[in-house]
């Protein structure tokens, strides 16, 4: 239980350090806590399970504890059958033994279904890490191309923006030059504030 544990603890830790390139957000560490939540409830939850069944094997016992003191009044009172109480208390024996040993088959299978649970819980958690880490990079790579393109754009606009005003200038500089030979386009450039 402790193993597995441990191997969850480490893949959030990987996990995290994947993320900090990116930042890691107030959103990853309600999750975080989230998680830690959930897993705590689980580990309560498998507690509780091993507490009942500690529970059950106790009274188990006790009951074959009072199986036994009643075999044992049976052998002081009847020693004149004593062979016989001591082949049925063989017999017995080997019955609790296939019991208990069938018992502890179930638990293994028990154990066995719980540690497959828990691997898959770990693949799920490696695919969901993965579809997030590739989704976060669509959406960054986006975000990279969407902000060349705009800024290339703009940067031809304000090329041909500085391209006109460019020619805009020598435009009014050769009225200018222009104004002196010629008094009336003077004039309607003085009109306009251009002289």
């Amino acid at each position: 239980m402790k193993r597995i544990t441990i191997l969850f603890l480490l893949l959030l830790l990987f996990s995290t350090k994947s993320f900090s390139a990116q930042g890691f957000t107030q959103e990853d560490r309600e999750r975080l806590v989230r998680l830690e939540a959930a897993l705590k409830v689980f580990m309560e939850q498998v507690d509780k399970r091993f507490k009942e069944f500690r529970e059950d094997v106790n009274k188990r016992f006790e009951q074959i504890d009072k199986r036994f003191e009643q075999v044992d009044k049976r052998i002081m009172e009847l020693r004149l059958d004593m062979n016989k109480r001591f082949e049925q208390v063989d017999k017995r024996f080997s019955e609790l033994r296939m019991d208990m040993n069938k018992r502890f088959e179930q638990v293994d299978k028990r154990f066995e279904q719980v540690d497959k649970r828990f691997e898959q819980m770990i693949k799920f958690l490696w695919i969901i890490s993965g579809i997030f880490t590739t989704l976060t990079a669509v959406v960054i790579g986006f975000a990279y191309w969407d902000r060349r393109t705009i800024i290339r754009k703009a940067r031809d606009e304000a090329i041909e923006e500085i391209e006109k005003e460019g020619r805009l200038r020598d435009l009014i500089r050769a009225l200018r030059k222009l104004s002196e030979e010629d008094r009336r386009l003077a004039e309607v450039l003085r009109s306009f504030g251009l002289l």
